[in-house]
């Protein structure tokens, strides 16, 4: 993950065992393919989630490698709530986008605070099973 300090790489070893459960509905797991190695890659995300997409912001900015990865494929996998979701059409939103998709806490964090990096949104729609 270029970009991410030491420590957040720590932090992701452990979330990565907790995001997408059920009982931890604003941290998922994102499951993208390498550009260039073609290697399967898991990272924990945090979403706001609305009935057709994801929103997720970018502490580290759009350049990170799991970005580029989902953008270059033009999806990704994200298991979320126990079930897994196909996203597609990668776009990076401002602010307003993910305020549209917060409520609660979460929405007075963006209101305060917003995120340096930006959004990236996906479409989502359940992916299939098998």
């Amino acid at each position: 993950m270029a970009g991410a300090p030491a420590a957040a790489k720590q932090f992701n070893k452990l979330a990565i065992h907790l995001a997408g459960r059920r009982f931890l509905p604003v941290w998922a797991v994102l499951h993208h393919r390498g550009r260039s190695t073609g290697r399967e890659y898991a990272t924990p995300v945090a979403v706001l989630a609305t009935p057709t997409t994801f929103v997720i912001g970018l502490p580290w900015g759009r350049r990170t490698d799991w970005v580029r990865n989902v953008r270059a494929a033009e999806g990704c996998t994200i298991r979320w709530k126990g079930r897994d979701f196909r996203c597609t059409a990668p776009t990076f939103v401002d602010r307003s986008v993910a305020l549209a998709a917060s409520t609660g806490l979460a929405r007075r964090v963006i209101e305060r605070r917003g995120m340096a990096g930006g959004y990236l949104q996906l479409a989502r729609s359940p992916a299939p099973e098998g």
